[in-house]
């Protein structure tokens, strides 16, 4: 399999993890796996973009522009600010819910991620999902990362076996809190099936 995806979000919303989850199932898999993370500003809510390159083609393991399959999006302005990267022919998975960066919150500015979920509605290729609101009915938003690793799974865009993915993530997460993020990869990838995108 030859898959480029990009993962981006901000600090604190698991996109790190959820690069790793990717990598170590495409691996597990049999594939050649490349993969790095450009971190913006080293706190929470600095913006952080993973790049998973799976395969034999890449030789590095930045993903070019215009070359990604597969954009996963942990909020609306990441995914306007990495959309450079999507391929013609590429999806992206986008949360609708915003995060409002600082400079946002001191100027007293108003964004939550309208306008953006508005410019990449007008664009096509996205699958959007309320991912904040869906994490809050299983009691947390801590597992947005992987319930939007389930709506891609779902989706069929991500091209890794759903039995592969949640064997990653029971090795990868916490015992304590195992249950509920497989139930978050579960629900999301019931989201992603109702897309038909696969």
């Amino acid at each position: 399999m030859d898959k480029d995806i990009l993962i981006c979000g901000v600090g604190g919303q698991g996109t790190v993890l959820a690069s790793g989850i990717i990598a170590a199932a495409a691996m597990a898999e049999g594939n050649v796996v490349h993969s790095a993370e450009t971190i913006g500003m080293a706190q929470r809510g600095g913006p952080v973009t993973s790049h998973v390159r799976i395969g034999d083609k890449a030789f590095s393991p930045l993903i070019p522009l215009n070359k990604a399959d597969l954009i996963i999006g942990f909020e609306p302005s990441e995914v306007v600010r990495n959309i450079g990267y999507l391929s013609a022919q590429g999806i992206a998975v986008v949360n609708t819910t915003a995060v409002k960066p600082v400079t946002a919150s001191l100027s007293g500015s108003g964004y939550d991620g309208s306008e953006m979920t508005a410019y990449l509605k007008k664009r096509g290729n996205c699958i959007f999902a309320d991912a904040t609101a869906e994490c809050e009915s299983l009691g947390s938003v801590r597992f947005l990362n992987i319930l939007l690793l389930g709506i891609a799974a779902g989706s069929g865009r991500l091209g890794i076996k759903k039995e592969t993915m949640m064997s990653v993530i029971e090795k990868r997460v916490p015992e304590k809190f195992r249950e509920a993020n497989i139930n978050a990869f579960i629900k999301g990838y019931d989201i992603g099936s109702a897309t038909g995108q696969g």
